[in-house]
């Protein structure tokens, strides 16, 4: 299922990314801390009166070629109204209403979209008498906050909260696979979900779409159901979307939280960039199962070193996914497309597997005796057992004495032994470590 998301626009310097950060605060999705990640703030994700929803800051958005304060200010409600469940609209009580505030109203009143205005830098109660002109805009009761102090933000939460639509499970089976394409403009995701299909089934458009919905694209090979989701996403090229690429990761999000299996597809010819980073990061840490697809590949001049050398760059990029397979092909004349079916199959089934609990300790038991815990101010770590506690991703749980004292590279330790035994080949492993109850 995925989250809703909740869009925060507004004219420059009315506080959006003050806010964007407190609400994040310590509700942001727990990441690993492993080497290479990195990290877009424009995206985050929250949870407020027990519903989770996605969070996003138009004004990290970067517009190349674009000086006018107002074509930036109109790109970016845009895009907001594209694609978010609910707008926080941003003011600033010390300004006043003014003339750009009010062109984003028209454009946000025309979208249909809930809107609650959230009126920022009303430090004291003598700004309160500020909020009222804010009724104008024609959205309902402004909500009256303070990103330097931090106040109303709970109101604020609580009236976007209450706009959010109501949840709705897929109806999917649960032996269909669902994949996700995803990467920066001009890999060839359109290209690859034409020769997955067999058929010129998603047509790129030069018109950005209208429409919100997500279009899922259900097919069957040798057996096995699969559904491509949002290939609606891959539609909505235009002006908007080209200039600003960094917002499309929100639709990616979107797709990874549905997802089971992430494609995630690299530009053979142009290499490696940082985007592609944030967006492989992004699949990481939402845990899906991820396969590395290397597109183009037929358009590369290559020699007997060329797969092998690229192979490795691409690992020293992505050192926090060392556990994804690659595959080499070509959307465009099919080379080497029969190889990626079987291999998301695979990583789909690493990605659900659960492991024994006597099976689990086993493996533990024979890694701490060849490699015995460290200790730490003269006290051992001492593992007591560990359990598999959910799948998708394989998570597991390991008991101890003392959680303190349990050092990351240890934790690594212990995730490569268990990789080595049960492959868990595309997958992330999430171990935690709890201290073991006198009632366990």
């Amino acid at each position: 299922m995925a989250r809703p998301v909740i869009a925060i626009v507004g004219r420059p310097n009315v506080g959006k990314s003050t806010i964007f950060n407190r609400v994040i605060g310590d509700r942001l999705a727990i990441v690993e801390d492993k080497p290479g990640v990195t990290r877009d703030r424009i995206y985050g994700t929250g949870e407020w009166s027990g519903r989770a929803f996605s969070i996003v800051d138009t004004g990290g958005i970067e517009i190349d070629g674009e000086d006018e304060i107002m074509k930036s200010v109109r790109m970016q409600a845009e895009l907001a109204i594209e694609e978010a469940d609910v707008i926080i609209f941003m003011v600033d009580a010390k300004a006043g209403m003014t003339h750009a505030d009010d062109e984003v109203a028209q454009m946000l009143f025309r979208s249909h979209k809930p809107v609650v205005v959230a009126v920022n830098k009303v430090d004291n109660f003598n700004r309160m008498d500020d909020v009222y002109e804010f009724y104008g805009l024609g959205f309902g009761t402004p909500v009256a906050i303070s990103g330097s102090h931090g106040t109303g933000i709970g109101d604020l939460l609580d009236a976007a909260i209450e706009k959010l639509p109501e949840q709705v499970d897929e109806e999917y089976d649960e032996d269909v696979i669902r994949v996700a394409l995803i990467g920066r403009p001009n890999v060839g995701k359109s290209s690859l979900v034409n020769a997955l299909l067999g058929e010129e089934r998603v047509i790129v458009s030069d018109i950005a779409g209208t429409t919100r919905d997500a279009i899922d694209t259900p097919f069957e090979r040798d057996g096995q159901k699969y559904v491509l989701i949002d290939t609606a996403g891959m539609r909505k090229r235009g002006k908007v979307y080209e200039t600003t690429e960094k917002y499309s990761v929100m639709r990616s999000m979107k797709a990874i939280e549905r997802a089971d299996v992430v494609l995630i597809l690299i530009n053979g010819e142009e290499g490696i960039i940082d985007q592609d980073k944030h967006i492989a990061g992004y699949a990481h840490e939402a845990g899906k199962a991820s396969v590395f697809v290397v597109n183009k590949w037929d358009v590369v001049e290559k020699d007997e070193k060329t797969m092998q050398l690229f192979t490795e760059d691409l690992r020293d990029n992505f050192l926090f996914m060392h556990y994804a397979p690659i595959v080499y092909l070509s959307a465009k004349t099919k080379q080497r497309l029969h190889k990626l079916l079987p291999v998301v199959n695979h990583v789909s089934e690493q990605h659900a597997l659960r492991i024994q609990t006597h099976v689990l300790n086993d493996v533990i038991s024979d890694a701490v005796a060849i490699n015995p815990p460290p200790t730490d101010k003269g006290k051992r770590l001492r593992i007591n057992y560990a359990t598999q506690v959910a799948t998708k991703p394989p998570t597991i749980v390991i008991f101890v004495n003392d959680p303190e004292i349990m050092h990351f590279s240890y934790e690594r330790y212990l995730e490569n032994k268990i990789r080595a035994a049960f492959n868990f080949d595309g997958t992330p492993v999430r171990l935690f470590t709890r201290r073991k109850s006198d009632s366990d």
